[in-house]
């Protein structure tokens, strides 16, 4: 099934099915301010059936998309004064932060080799309309398989992943075709001092003119 997800208002008509879907266990791909996205909701299960659709060994986690910083609170996850820093100056926008915290409210099947949970408040206006409404993080992975480019469209992954689309385990939510734009800028919160992961969207320059010393 392909839903359209381009405004909060098609958040809104398709909310039901989501939910719907994700209570059984079943798998999404939408859009982000960044690439296409393949997520779940964040119980074993779940998180389990997105590993083996897109062939994640079990060392390798996925992050998590929420639509407030308060979302992210109530998982447990933990914000050093980097972490609350870098929040509060690139929030929502492309920046995953790796956090310390989550123990009894998020399945540790999603903590990184840091030891923390990797999150990002997305910018993309109907995506985080969704999360809103659904109430609940989702994860997120890039939409290909190992080793390729992210999907651009929603007509690229029902190529790719045709099979689970027709088995009715993947609903793909339709936000158009996106651009050639750097994937997030990852930066790990998880001691006092921050480390960058990854400079993606966010330049290692630009988060230091923001944050100052509380940059990585």
């Amino acid at each position: 099934m392909i839903l359209p997800l381009k405004t909060p208002a098609d958040a809104e008509a398709a909310v039901a099915a989501v939910r719907e879907h994700l209570g059984r266990n079943r798998l999404l791909a939408y859009p982000t301010e960044t690439v296409y996205g393949l997520g779940s909701a964040v119980d074993r299960e779940s998180v389990d059936r997105l590993a083996a659709l897109k062939g994640r060994p079990e060392g390798k986690p996925f992050l998590l998309l929420v639509a407030s910083l308060g979302m992210a609170e109530r998982t447990g996850l933990i914000f050093t004064p980097a972490a609350s820093a870098l929040a509060e100056a690139f929030w929502p926008g492309p920046l995953t932060l790796v956090l310390r915290g989550g123990e009894g409210k998020l399945p540790e099947r999603l903590r990184g080799p840091e030891g923390g949970y990797a999150v990002r408040f997305t910018s993309h206006r109907a995506v985080a309309r969704l999360i809103t409404l659904l109430d609940q993080p989702l994860t997120s992975t890039s939409a290909n398989r190992p080793g390729q480019a992210p999907a651009a469209g929603a007509e690229q992954i029902v190529a790719l992943f045709q099979d689970a689309v027709d088995r009715g385990d993947l609903l793909v939510l339709n936000g158009g075709t996106l651009g050639n734009v750097p994937p997030s800028t990852i930066v790990d919160c998880t001691s006092r001092q921050p480390a960058l992961i990854r400079e993606g969207a966010l330049p290692r320059g630009e988060l230091r003119r923001a944050v100052g010393r509380l940059a990585p």
